[in-house]
């Protein structure tokens, strides 16, 4: 049966004093344009600017801290989806410990390296989080090294419940605070902590809808932990899913409005405030998990997410094949003030009429009420378009 008890308060404050000058205190950020688009007052614990890109340092400083050194001359050996990887790796190097971090083949290049560099062995294996947590338990019997679990631990729970205590600090305004869930160790310490001395505030984690691959790679486990998930059942007030267009659009406002990049698993909370999901009311803090972004991934999301958004479109239409055509299609695009990303034009190949020829357009435009107004002025002027995205 899983158990609903955790760190207590005194074991978080005990956390907080080994990761004095260690782990940063992460600064909180109001913001103007988040705040208006939510209704309320909205503010950014941003994690992502914790020491190794998100906030676990904080468990894996706390949990290589309490060793004995038996445990640390034998290693510690962790799995993780890339950012429990970098913190165990960075908290080993720092301790002295040797580590060994096995993760999916497919955990993104931003992850991975950082874990060589900071002293680990990474190791690649299967194809999810779940495999890389096989292997490494695995070598933890074969070698005896100590297993550091990225949620299921209560050391790990009590280091990201630091958190928690810096935001009682810090906005003592808020009256519901939104956490990322994946495994669970992260939404489980924050919410111990305020429920310890802030038990009035609305607590809600968020997960990413599980469909299939979701771009928050950094909490795609298939469940919570079994210890985290009964601590979750009690202190949480609500959790919710968010879908992979509404991570995107996070992602897309926070580095266009606040400045801030952030992972998948880092935006699910404010994709949760955007879409009016996370309830309550008054003013709100969403915790920015991380910002180990692959930047290829980056790319895809910032176009995925500014064609949501109608800041791209794209349209296909079918012109007359005889000069001056397609520069007066342009012309009209022009004059509308939509800016030509690309141009395909098509003759060969295509199951049109020989005397015509199609071309695509991706255009950068303002917002979607400029893209419903070119389609409408192009198609008013006889143009067939339709449109791709």
């Amino acid at each position: 049966m899983a158990t609903t008890t955790g760190p207590r308060l005194e074991d978080i404050q005990e956390a907080r004093a080994r990761l004095e000058g260690v782990a940063r205190t992460t600064p909180v950020y109001g913001t103007e344009t988040l705040s208006e688009r939510t209704g309320r007052e909205l503010l950014l614990k941003a994690e992502n600017l914790q020491r190794t890109g998100s906030f676990k340092i904080r468990g894996a400083v706390n949990k290589i801290a309490t060793l004995s050194g038996k445990e640390r001359r034998a290693g510690v050996v962790a799995a993780s989806a890339g950012n429990h990887g970098q913190a165990v790796a960075w908290a080993a190097r720092e301790a002295g410990v040797k580590a060994t971090v096995y993760m999916p083949q497919d955990a993104p290049m931003a992850k991975v390296e950082p874990t060589k560099t900071y002293g680990a062995r990474a190791e690649l294996v299967g194809a999810t989080f779940e495999d890389a947590l096989t292997a490494a338990f695995e070598h933890g019997e074969r070698t005896g090294a100590t297993f550091v679990h990225p949620y299921e631990d209560e050391q790990v729970i009590a280091g990201q419940g630091t958190i928690g205590l810096e935001l009682a600090e810090q906005v003592p305004q808020a009256e519901t605070v939104v956490i990322p869930v994946g495994g669970g160790g992260l939404a489980s310490g924050i919410a111990l902590a305020l429920r310890a001395v802030k038990p009035e505030l609305r607590i809600v984690g968020v997960q990413a809808g599980l469909q299939g691959p979701t771009i928050a790679d950094g909490i795609a486990v298939k469940h919570v932990g079994e210890h985290t998930g009964g601590i979750l059942d009690s202190v949480l007030d609500d959790l919710i899913s968010v879908s992979d267009d509404e991570i995107c659009q996070a992602i897309v406002l926070l580095l266009e409005r606040s400045k801030l990049v952030v992972e998948g698993a880092g935006a699910v909370a404010v994709a949760a405030l955007l879409s009016d999901k996370a309830g309550g009311e008054g003013p709100a803090v969403a915790i920015l998990s991380g910002g180990n972004i692959d930047p290829t991934v980056l790319i895809s999301v910032m176009r995925h997410g500014l064609t949501s958004a109608g800041r791209y479109l794209v349209v296909r239409s079918r012109l007359h094949d005889r000069p001056g055509e397609l520069i007066k299609l342009l012309s009209l695009v022009a004059r509308e003030r939509a800016n030509v990303v690309s141009v395909d034009h098509h003759r060969e190949g295509m199951d049109v009429p020989v005397y015509e020829s199609e071309v695509e357009l991706t255009l950068a435009m303002r917002d979607e009420h400029h893209c419903a107004v070119l389609l409408e002025t192009l198609r008013s002027l006889g143009y067939q378009v339709e449109r791709l995205r």
